[in-house]
């Protein structure tokens, strides 16, 4: 059993930093829920408030038996020349999964989901890279031109309208990935940065966001930065959409965790059962082994939080703009899934050499 724990808390590990890693692939959440996501809310977006910021469009998710809703946001793109690709719901192995968002050179597919704000089903109308900087479609995007001068104005005729938010299944979208966005899958790809995974924490924490309460009808629709959901630049929904019915727990699956950011962001440590080799004294060595690492390993988690907040301060003290600080947490992200992944290692190792030794079969003498 207790090597069984410790793959299992390897595996969460792992699939935190796979979440990480460069070359992220969008990736289906592991719970399948059977009651369909609402419908898409209505609601204005938010000014842009910064050169380089993307929109990325809200949407439900799910969480604690009830769907919730992540408002629309402005983010840093993280790369000059990325592009976010939308997440979206889809029926599959018997009920609705959800497919990641990720940035990347291209638009990939996202289920054909008419989220607005020039993510129309395919594509993007919103905008373009060019020589370095993000040049923003005023006929769909928010923005002050005042403020930023990079814009142009290109129309865009909406062939469907849409506030179905799920792909397959029984009324949702019948849209397939065309070639193109087939091969944007393909390309490198940098999954939610921490500031997005950081937003969607507090959208699942906030309860005026579930649908079971605000029944499709969300009071913070968008947000002019990830992470702000009060102030003036909220934007409540104008119309809600419809919800299905409350979801049904999901029977032998589970959520995928968001990735952690910093130390108190990770799982509480998962303590070895005891030994027990039917030896007193090997059992209180082994014992003895377990408790100094689980100390040695407590002790730097609080170090490396300890130094994370320092970092946090410094910049504060330096009144760092939006870019450097969602450049430190993607630093602290990192060091954290590094900590955590050298952490599970080290237990696995302990509990390989206190694993009782395999005893052989005598052999056999041979037949005369």
């Amino acid at each position: 059993m207790r090597i069984i724990r410790s793959v299992r808390l390897l595996l969460f590990t792992l699939g935190m930093l796979v979440m990480s890693a460069a070359s992220f692939a969008q990736v289906r959440v592991g719970v399948a829920i059977t009651i369909a996501p609402p419908e898409l809310p209505v609601y204005e977006q938010p000014i842009c408030p910064g050169d380089g910021y993307l929109w990325t469009p809200g949407y439900w998710a799910y969480g604690d038996d009830d769907y919730y809703w992540v408002p629309g946001t402005w983010v840093l793109a993280p790369e000059v020349g990325f592009l976010w690709t939308p997440g979206y719901w889809g029926w599959g192995d018997g009920g609705y999964v959800f497919y990641d968002g990720y940035w990347g050179p291209q638009v990939g597919f996202y289920g054909g989901i008419n989220y607005g704000f020039g993510y129309f089903g395919h594509g993007f109308e919103g905008g373009r890279w060019d020589n370095g900087h993000f040049f923003y479609n005023r006929a769909v995007l928010n923005v002050n031109v005042n403020v930023i001068h990079n814009v142009y104005n290109t129309r865009v005729n909406e062939t469907t309208v849409t506030r179905v938010s799920f792909n397959g299944g029984n009324g949702g979208i019948n849209a397939r990935a065309t070639a193109q966005e087939e091969a944007a899958a393909h390309e490198r790809h940098i999954p939610p940065v921490a500031a997005q995974t950081e937003h969607i924490q507090a959208a699942r924490s906030n309860p005026d966001l579930r649908a079971s309460i605000n029944h499709g009808k969300p009071p913070i629709a968008a947000t002019p930065r990830p992470g702000e959901l009060k102030g003036g630049g909220v934007v409540t929904a104008r119309e809600g959409g419809a919800v299905h019915e409350t979801a049904a727990r999901p029977e032998n699956n589970a959520a995928r965790p968001n990735p952690a950011v910093h130390p108190n962001d990770l799982p509480a440590a998962e303590r070895p059962a005891q030994p027990n080799t039917g030896n007193a004294t090997t059992d209180k060595k082994y014992q003895q082994q377990q408790q100094k690492l689980q100390a040695k390993q407590d002790q730097e988690r609080q170090k490396l939080q300890q130094k994370q907040e320092q970092d946090h301060q410094k910049l504060a003290q330096q009144k760092a703009n939006d870019a450097q600080k969602q450049q430190l947490e993607q630093k602290h992200q990192q060091q954290t899934q590094q900590l955590a992944q050298r952490h599970t290692q080290q237990q696995q190792q302990l509990q390989q050499r206190q694993a009782p030794p395999q005893h052989q079969a005598p052999a056999k003498p041979p037949k005369p």
